[in-house]
């Protein structure tokens, strides 16, 4: 039997006494060289860098430069509700093709990079290379041109010595026959966590679909916040916390979420991963054809915006199409999105290639928070044209510019973006294909300098092409098929002086148009201040 603790009675023996007395004494002792530490310790000054205020910083490892391009656009099977919907071809020549290009570093070294399909073989590969012994080493360029797609594909480029790698890639679908058929382009973009995309519709006949794709090896979390005609009194159910994998992609149609509205605005937020959203916009007023479009990311919501690349077509005929029922948006509108809780009263001014032309009303709007206001450009003569517009609040932008004037005829549609300011260096690609194509610029105030470099399929770079474009005016560079017998790929865009913006606009057969985006350039390399306490 045990006796129980508090039962037993201790044992005193001689080794036991002095063992425990020797440990006593080392207890002491060592307690007072704690005290005697921790004074030393608290004379000794703290280095600079743990000091309030002082944090250091840390570089961030560069990642790989990755462009989501879009898909071919599609046509809806079934009746599906908000996600996984179903899709079919869209027709017999519709055909879809990415073009790119990649820069290398100042003494022309080219990073690894390649093109194909999400979470498949790479269609393209640019194996790095370095400037050949003998040769000057000089900056150059890598081009793929006019590479056929079938999927949602990625451009990925390998860092330079710890430097992003810069480059650029188009989408572009041409379609001759079927729903959909016209001409959509878009802009490859990098992934981030908070976007927003303009220029969307859900009543009668119009589809969109909304796609986000997750080319990272962590999972992501999007929330969506919708913007339409009226204020929403309460989200749209699910339209929180859905979930796209790693190394996959995930598309939802809209009218789910907003059915029946002419305009509709959509917030993309993601928490873990960022991904690339988009939106493919198409139009069928009975048997006719409407149009189809690839809408990307706009410019987030500032007090100031500008969008270019706005194409108006005769207004009188304009009008005669408009008044038709079903054809209420065959008419060019500049759509302003309020995300906050003030209305914001916006001052539009439109000015073409010779100057400034007056809005009815003076261009003064008042837009409602929390939804999406359209502002006709009815009665402004033909031509090309570019909008700012300024508020009191935040606000952001788009213009439909819609191709066609006859009920007759399939119509299209193209979707302008309000963009960033153009800064140095911004790739460019503008594709392959019938038609022509363009690059949009517009200056608001003051006087900018345009410096774009033809890239052709060879990785060559030519002769600079250079614009002065004084504020209030609009300018357009027409590209070429080919540049010095070589056919052209893109350009590498610059701008100093006042602010310049840009987009790209593409005219193909018959009534067919589009519209892209110029996204920012590569950033530097990265770091982060961490601050250690204890």
């Amino acid at each position: 039997m045990t006796t129980p603790a508090s039962d037993r009675t201790p044992t005193t023996r001689p080794g036991r006494r002095m063992r425990a007395v020797g440990a006593a004494v080392a207890g002491t002792v060592l307690a007072g060289l704690a005290g005697g530490l921790t004074v030393a310790a608290s004379a000794v000054p703290a280095p600079a860098s743990l000091n309030a205020g002082n944090a250091p910083s840390v570089d961030v490892p560069t990642a790989d430069a990755v462009r989501a391009c879009p898909g071919p656009a599609r046509l809806l099977s079934g009746t599906p509700v908000q996600g996984d919907p179903q899709f079919s071809p869209a027709s017999r020549t519709a055909r879809t093709q990415v073009s790119g290009i990649v820069l290398s570093d100042t003494q022309g070294t080219l990073p690894d990079t390649a093109l194909g399909p999400q979470g498949g073989p790479a269609l393209k590969s640019i194996p790095g290379q370095k400037v050949p012994a003998g040769t000057v080493a000089q900056p150059r360029a890598a081009a793929i041109a006019g590479q056929g797609v079938d999927a949602l594909t990625l451009l990925t480029a390998k860092p330079l010595a710890g430097t992003p790698a810069s480059t650029g890639a188009l989408t572009r679908f041409d379609a001759g026959d079927g729903d959909l058929r016209g001409l959509a382009t878009a802009t490859c973009t990098a992934p981030t966590n908070d976007q927003w995309l303009l220029g969307a519709e859900t009543t009668v006949g119009r589809t969109s679909i909304l796609t986000l794709a997750n080319p990272s090896s962590s999972p992501a979390t999007v929330d969506l916040e919708f913007f339409g005609d009226k204020p929403l009194t309460q989200a749209p159910p699910s339209s929180r916390g859905l979930q796209v994998k790693p190394g996959s992609s995930a598309s939802y149609v809209l009218s789910g979420y907003m059915p029946g509205q002419a305009n509709v605005s959509v917030h993309v937020r993601s928490t873990g991963a960022p991904v690339a959203a988009s939106i493919q916009q198409s139009t069928l007023r009975g048997l006719t054809p409407g149009g189809v479009e690839l809408i990307t990311p706009a410019a987030a919501p500032a007090p100031r915006q500008t969008v270019t690349g706005i194409e108006l077509q005769d207004p009188a005929r304009s009008k005669d199409l408009t008044a038709r029922s079903g054809y209420e948006d065959a008419g060019a509108a500049v759509q302003i999105t309020v995300p906050g809780a003030a209305d914001a009263v916006v001052q539009l001014r439109v000015y073409g290639r010779n100057g400034a032309v007056q809005l009815p009303g003076g261009g003064v709007v008042t837009a409602k928070a929390g939804t999406v206001t359209e502002v006709p450009l009815a009665g402004l003569p033909a031509g090309t044209y570019s909008v700012s517009a300024t508020a009191d609040v935040s606000f952001t932008a788009s213009a439909r510019v819609p191709r066609g004037l006859s009920a007759d005829e399939p119509l299209d549609t193209a979707v302008a973006s309000a963009s960033q300011r153009i800064g140095d260096s911004h790739v460019v690609a503008v594709g392959q294909g019938s038609g022509s194509r363009q690059i949009v610029f517009g200056v608001p105030d003051g006087r900018a300098q345009i410096r774009a470099v033809p890239v052709t399929e060879d990785g060559a770079f030519h002769s600079a092409v250079s614009l002065d474009v004084a504020g209030g005016t609009t300018a357009v560079l027409d590209a070429p098929d080919k540049v010095d017998g070589s056919a052209l790929t893109g350009y590498v865009l610059s701008a100093s002086g006042d602010p310049a913006y840009g987009s790209l606009l593409f005219k193909g057969d018959g009534n067919a148009i589009s519209a892209a985006t110029i996204v920012p350039a590569a950033a530097g390399a990265r770091s982060l201040p961490v601050t250690v306490g204890y």
